[in-house]
């Protein structure tokens, strides 16, 4: 049986974890943080992202791509919210109490997150495997497997949020 954890628990250690990297005290090998998007492993750097929250109540936008979930109001601050799952082609995401929203640091100049189904915790690249990095948008940086054959894709955030498909929202 999995150990619980309460939300505020997971959230303060997720915001140490996040610190301790911008801080440079983390090395970069354990700077990265498993995520689920679909049926897909995505690994984010933690420098990426400057908060991980509970997905948000979310105000649809009309005249969008169906993949803009809409605008978040996260402690004041409207953040656009993209279902990554849809963005990418597949279903639209089936959030429940496990679905986050990663906000983009501000280093990036754009207030945007990402919506994810469910963090898979920090993942140490060095026990994964290089796979095929050939043919790989822009949003990629590489592809790994793991142990178990599952592939595991790591986002380039600046890749993603500075692709003219992705600040294309409207319809």
């Amino acid at each position: 049986m999995a150990k619980k954890v309460s939300l505020r628990q997971f959230q303060e250690g997720v915001v140490a974890r996040l610190k301790e990297a911008q801080s440079g005290a983390a090395n970069q090998s354990a700077s990265k943080m498993g995520v689920q998007v679909g049926r897909e492993k995505w690994l984010v750097n933690l420098p990426d992202v400057s908060e991980v929250v509970p997905l948000p109540s979310l105000l649809p936008v009309p005249l969008t791509q169906r993949w803009f979930a809409g605008v978040a109001n996260v402690r004041g601050v409207l953040y656009s919210a993209i279902d990554f799952s849809h963005f990418l082609g597949g279903e639209p995401t089936q959030t429940n109490i496990d679905s986050r929203l990663l906000l983009a640091n501000s280093k990036y100049h754009l207030n945007a997150g990402i919506i994810v189904h469910h963090m898979l915790g920090l993942k140490q690249p060095e026990q994964l495997q290089a796979g095929d990095a050939s043919n790989l948008p822009p949003w990629i940086v590489a592809e790994y497997l793991d142990a178990e054959g599952n592939i595991w894709k790591e986002l380039n955030m600046s890749g993603l949020i500075n692709h003219p498909d992705f600040l294309n929202v409207g319809a």
